[in-house]
């Protein structure tokens, strides 16, 4: 995978090859404030999701519209890395994607110009680790997979030599 970037994008250095840094699963529960056990059962998904304890994101500011309080439980967040990072790239590619409602590629519009990409998904039953009937309300999440590339192009490249599938294309075969 790093001699064909080097080489596509003229790298000298194998360190200026980009890489997965992190990926980033966030989860906004809107109705957090008004059913307390609904927090409990996203985090206990996102848990079972990633392997990994999430994070609680708290309300930076009070907003009286949203009936908010500065530092009431408004979601969850998971940061992968490494090891449970890796992991979680192969499951989500071979397993989590294809069973996409509909599924016919990922967009290539959603980088974010510093080289990230963010998926967002719609529920969270698309995930094998959720078991249907156990499920309180079905709430989607983001995922972002942070590169260290400084362009799009090149985190798109890397991506795909991951085995991201991307829209309109064939996927390469990893390995």
């Amino acid at each position: 995978m790093g001699p064909r970037l080097m080489k596509q994008f003229g790298f000298t250095n194998p360190h200026q090859v980009p890489r997965l840094a992190k990926i980033v699963l966030n989860v906004g529960v809107g109705e957090a404030p008004k059913a307390p056990k609904l927090m409990d059962a996203v985090v206990d998904e996102l848990g079972a999701i990633t392997g990994q304890r999430p994070v609680v994101t708290r309300a930076k500011k009070s907003i009286a519209n949203f009936n908010l309080r500065q530092g009431m439980a408004i979601g969850a967040a998971v940061t992968l890395r490494g090891a449970r990072m890796w992991e979680f790239l192969d499951r989500f590619i071979n397993v989590t994607v294809p069973r996409f409602r509909d599924f016919r590629g990922l967009s290539t519009r959603s980088f974010d110009g510093r080289g990230s990409y963010t998926i967002g998904i719609k529920e969270q039953m698309v995930f094998p680790e959720i078991d249907y009937d156990k499920v309180e309300k079905i709430h989607g999440m983001d995922i972002t997979f942070v590169t260290t590339a400084g362009r799009d192009d090149v985190a798109m490249a890397l991506l795909r030599e991951l085995g991201m599938p991307f829209r309109g294309e064939t996927p390469v075969a990893v390995g």
